[in-house]
């Protein structure tokens, strides 16, 4: 441990400081000088000024624990074998380790990748903690352990009975990366086993998996963090967070809504309304019981000449229309749309396969059964539709394909193999929206602006795990130059999707 720097001149005994005392006096009158000499000189203040001598120099540095002191300690374990150990502990940053209770023991659990206990080599999962620098442990809870530990920083002994499991080397684990389809919070989890280790993340962050060992609890690291954060968190692992999610939503269900509480009757509401959105699609195969955790990604870059689709998704009056024709617009050779299928006959100014691709109604329903549709609806009798192929033909001939898709599509969308980048519009705040609409001569009520942020927050729930990335329309100007960026970045920057895609 570095000593730390004083603001003044190490004084390291009363007699040094009576010299000093008296090379700073000097100017003065020499009796007082005696007399002040004499006085630092007695015995009483000898005395004092020692033990502020002593004080001081534990306050700079904590002396570790001494061979003799712990062999004296030891002898009281009688004729259990027992090892002793040292690590540094930097101030404020975990040991690495978390602890369990057997009876009485303090068992070490875990040993996580990154931290002080792992580096050393020298505690290990299984081992007994009877002592930390001369504190005894048996007997202490775990958050007692915690709590002590917290405190601690420099040299740490600590005085253990090894495990007598044999475990063999662990194998080289390989790092696979996540995406995250929850927000996770430590601190409002009674099951992490250190709260201080656990590592929170939002919804969408990408995390590096490092270790699988427990299956409970996975090592990670968020995305970003690796340089600045040496030590790995814990995150719940993908079959345990499946289970207490399942729990979660048994009890839901199990609640009568009468006697249940706002919270538990706005997530029974809201289920009803998924529901009867979504059965109201027959295209729809979306799975009400699927519980989402996390999601294994890849690093991709797209090619020159095989360009991702971008998909625009959002509710009604939230410009992904409008951005969508811009860009049609403006930079034609780049942007294209799939040419549509439809069952109505073809008008005189019409061609074929330019502005539809004209089927009988068979045809067109036997394409729909095996699943070659993207999306698709009937109009006056009339069966329209975007097809898979027909999003290809685009992607084939180098450029970008732009679509502008309901939410119920995506499923089928991203199970393809069209590698779609998916674009969240969002609207701004409801009174934003209204000033938006109002430059484009609409005056909406003000159900109308809540029925649209509704609409946004339920989009977001239920499929906010496909998108890509959202951005929020409060100015078209700038959401427009915000797409383009974004879409400019597919060229110049690999980009996380799922692993199922590559393989």
């Amino acid at each position: 441990m570095n000593k730390a720097s004083p603001p003044f001149p190490l004084i390291s005994n009363a007699q040094d400081l009576a010299q000093e005392v008296q090379t700073v006096l000097k100017p003065l009158h020499q009796k007082e000088g005696q007399e002040l000499t004499a006085l630092l000189n007695a015995p009483h203040i000898q005395a004092l000024l020692l033990a502020h001598d002593k004080v001081a120099e534990q306050e700079m540095q904590l002396e570790p624990i001494t061979d003799e002191r712990v062999y004296e300690s030891i002898g009281q374990y009688g004729g259990e074998t027992v090892k002793i150990v040292r690590i540094e502990k930097a101030r404020d940053i975990p040991l690495g380790a978390t602890v369990r209770n057997e009876m009485d023991s303090v068992i070490i659990s875990r040993i996580v990748k990154g931290g002080a206990a792992e580096k050393s080599g020298l505690l290990h999962e299984g081992d007994e903690v009877l002592e930390i620098n001369g504190i005894e442990i048996r007997g202490k809870d775990v958050n007692e352990v915690f709590d002590l530990l917290s405190d601690m920083h420099g040299t740490l002994t600590f005085v253990l009975i090894p495990s007598q499991q044999i475990k063999p080397p662990p194998a080289k684990e390989t790092v696979i990366h996540v995406k995250a389809h929850f927000d996770y919070d430590p601190s409002d989890d009674p099951y992490v086993p250190c709260r201080e280790l656990g590592l929170s993340f939002q919804k969408g962050d990408i995390l590096h998996v490092i270790s699988q060992e427990d299956p409970n609890w996975w090592q990670a690291y968020r995305e970003g963090d690796e340089d600045n954060q040496p030590l790995a968190g814990l995150v719940p692992g993908k079959s345990f967070q499946q289970q207490r999610e399942a729990m979660k939503q048994t009890i839901e269900e199990d609640k009568e809504p009468e006697k249940s509480g706002k919270l538990w009757c706005a997530k029974k509401n809201k289920k009803k309304r998924k529901k009867v959105l979504y059965n109201a699609n027959k295209n729809d195969d979306y799975d009400n019981e699927e519980i989402l955790t996390y999601e294994e990604m890849s690093l991709y870059h797209q090619p020159a000449n095989r360009k991702r689709p971008i998909i625009l998704i959002g509710p009604q009056n939230c410009g992904q229309n409008e951005l969508r024709q811009r860009l049609m617009n403006k930079e034609k050779d780049r942007f294209a749309s799939a040419v549509p299928h439809t069952t109505r006959s073809r008008r005189d100014h019409e061609v074929a396969g330019r502005d539809y691709h004209f089927v009988s109604r068979q045809a067109f329903e036997a394409d729909i059964a095996a699943g070659k549709f993207i999306e698709h609806g009937e109009f006056e009798k009339n069966l329209y539709g975007t097809s898979i192929d027909a999003v290809r033909q685009v992607i084939n001939s180098g450029k970008i394909c732009l679509l502008s898709l309901r939410t119920q599509s995506l499923k089928t969308l991203r199970n393809s193999d069209l590698k779609p980048y998916i674009i969240f519009i969002a609207p701004p705040s409801q009174e934003r929206l209204r000033a938006l609409l109002a430059k484009e001569g609409k005056n909406p009520k003000p159900e109308e602006l809540r029925e649209i942020i509704e609409k946004t927050r339920e989009m977001e729930q239920n499929n906010g795990h496909y998108f890509d990335t959202a951005i929020v329309n409060s100015d078209l100007d700038k959401a427009y130059q915000e797409l383009l960026r974004l879409i400019n970045k597919l060229d110049t920057e690999p980009q996380w999707v799922p692993s199922t895609w590559l393989r």
